[in-house]
C-alpha cells in the first residue's frame, strides 16, 4: 500500500465519532491512527505502520532538517505508535521479573526504566519503557512487536492480567519542553520530576500520566492518553503552550536517534543479537534469581559489535556494504545524514568484535559511492546524557552549510 493511500484512508479514519462512513473502521486494528493524527495532517505526513498502528516517518511540510533543529533548539510535538501493555495484579512483578533482564523490584511506584526481553537463547525480542504506576500495576510501552503473547505464555499459574489498555502516547521533546509542559499543566508542576520520573498532572482538565522519557535523548517528556481521556482536549492544550517555543507536529528522522545510539528494535537488533553485543550488557542483572534468557547470557560472548559510524561526504547505505581490508566487516542497520555534524552517520553491527571506535571501514553510500567511515562510540556526543537529565542546557547553532 503507498503512503498517499494510507494518508487517504488516515483522514477517513480520524473522522468525528458517529461518522457513518463506511470504511471508517476497516483497518482499525491493522493500521489504527492515533487520536490526535488529525493535527499532522496540514503538514503532508506520510505514514507507516508500527505496531499495527499509524505513525508518520515524515512530512512534506517539515523538511527533516528543520525537525531536527526544532528538536535540538526548540521542540516538537510527536506522535507516536508505541503500544503501552499493561500488567496487573499480585503477580506482576514477579512475572515482569521473570520476563526482563533487570531487576524489576528496584523500580519504585511512580518510577520508568529501560527494560529488554530476551529469549531463552539470550537473543533480543524487544525493549521498551516500563511504567510503574501502583505496586500491582505497570504499563510497558513496547517497541514494534507483540509482548502480550509472550508474556501470557509465561504467566500460567500466576495472578496477574495482561491486555491492552488502548492507551496512546504523545511526546514533547526539545531544550523548551519543560516550559511548555508548565504552561500546560492545570495548576503547579510536578515536583519533583526528574528523568525518568512518571507523575499524574492535569491538562485541559483530564488527568493524565506524563513521563520524563522520550526517544531522542534530548530534555523531554511523554503523556499516555486512555480511552477515558479528551484527547483533543489535551492536543489543543498542548499546542497553545508550545506556540510561542515555535512547536507543531512533526515526524523525527533517524538522525537525533542514531546519534544518541537509541536502537530500534527490528534493525539495529534483532533475535539473533545479545544484549551485550548491541552494547546494552549494563542493562542485565545477574544478580536476581532468575530471567528468561539468563543461563546462556551467563556463558555468552560479552563483546560488543554494535557501534556508531560517521562517513565524511555521503550517507551510508542500509545493509552489508561495509569492508574492512577489503574483506565484509558488518551491517549498517540504521543510517541518516546529521545537520549538525554535516555527516553520515549511522549504527553498524561487526562481524568482528575486536573492531571498535577509531577503525577505519569502507563504506557503501546511497548515491553509489564508496567512502572511508570511521566507527566511534553511541552516544555519539553527550556520552553522559546530561542533556536528557537537565544538568546540561546544549542549544547548538545551525553550521553555515545547515
Amino acid at each position: 500500500m503507498t503512503m498517499s493511500v494510507l494518508h487517504r484512508d488516515l483522514r477517513f479514519a480520524v473522522m468525528p465519532m458517529g461518522s457513518d462512513y463506511a470504511g471508517a473502521s476497516e483497518f482499525s486494528r491493522t493500521m489504527a491512527p492515533h487520536p490526535l493524527a488529525h493535527q499532522e495532517l496540514p503538514y503532508g505526513p506520510h505514514y507507516t505502520i508500527y505496531n499495527r498502528r499509524l505513525t508518520a516517518m515524515s512530512m512534506a511540510g517539515v523538511p527533516a532538517d528543520d525537525a531536527y533543529w526544532r528538536l535540538r533548539r526548540q521542540a516538537i510535538l510527536r506522535h507516536t505508535a508505541e503500544l503501552p501493555v499493561e500488567i496487573r495484579g499480585q503477580d506482576a512483578q514477579a512475572l515482569l521479573d521473570r520476563i526482563f533482564t533487570r531487576d524489576v523490584t528496584r523500580t519504585r511506584v511512580g518510577r520508568c526504566t529501560y527494560q529488554i526481553a530476551c529469549y531463552d537463547d539470550g537473543g533480543m525480542m524487544l525493549d521498551g519503557i516500563l511504567v510503574r504506576l501502583g505496586p500491582d500495576r505497570f504499563w510497558y510501552g513496547q517497541a514494534d512487536g507483540d509482548l502480550t503473547d509472550w508474556m501470557r505464555a509465561h504467566a500460567r499459574g500466576m495472578d496477574v492480567a495482561i491486555f491492552d489498555p488502548e492507551v496512546w502516547i504523545s511526546q514533547v521533546q526539545g531544550p523548551q519542553a519543560l516550559r511548555i509542559l508548565a504552561a500546560a499543566v492545570d495548576g503547579a508542576f510536578p515536583e519533583p520530576f526528574r528523568y525518568f520520573d512518571a507523575a499524574t498532572v492535569r491538562i485541559a482538565g483530564q488527568e493524565v500520566v506524563v513521563t520524563r522519557s522520550g526517544f531522542t535523548n534530548e530534555l523531554g517528556w511523554e503523556v499516555y492518553l486512555g480511552p477515558e481521556i479528551d484527547a483533543d482536549a489535551v492536543g489543543e492544550r498542548l499546542l497553545e503552550a508550545g506556540a510561542a517555543f515555535g512547536m507543531t507536529p512533526v515526524a523525527v528522522g533517524g538522525a537525533r536517534r542514531i546519534e544518541a545510539g537509541l536502537l530500534n528494535a527490528g534493525s539495529d537488533f534483532d533475535a539473533t543479537v545479545t544484549p551485550f553485543a548491541a552494547g546494552l550488557g549494563g542493562m542485565v542483572s545477574f544478580d536476581k534469581p532468575d530471567f528468561i534468557g539468563r543461563r546462556a547470557l551467563q556463558v555468552a560472548d560479552r563483546r560488543q559489535r554494535t557501534w556508531g559510524l560517521r562517513v565524511s561526504g555521503g550517507t551510508a547505505r542500509t545493509g552489508d556494504g561495509l569492508l574492512h581490508d577489503g574483506a565484509r566487516a558488518g551491517r549498517v542497520c540504521s543510517t541518516a545524514w546529521s545537520p549538525f555534524q554535516e555527516c553520515g552517520v549511522a549504527i553498524v553491527r561487526l562481524d568482528d568484535p575486536e573492531l571498535g571506535p577509531g577503525a577505519a571501514l569502507e563504506v557503501a553510500c546511497r548515491d553509489g559511492a564508496v567512502r572511508q567511515g570511521i566507527l566511534c562510540d553511541l552516544p555519539m556526543y553527550d556520552r553522559k546524557r546530561e542533556i536528557p537529565r537537565g544538568l546540561l542546557v546544549d542549544i547548538p547553532d545551525i553550521p553555515p552549510h545547515g
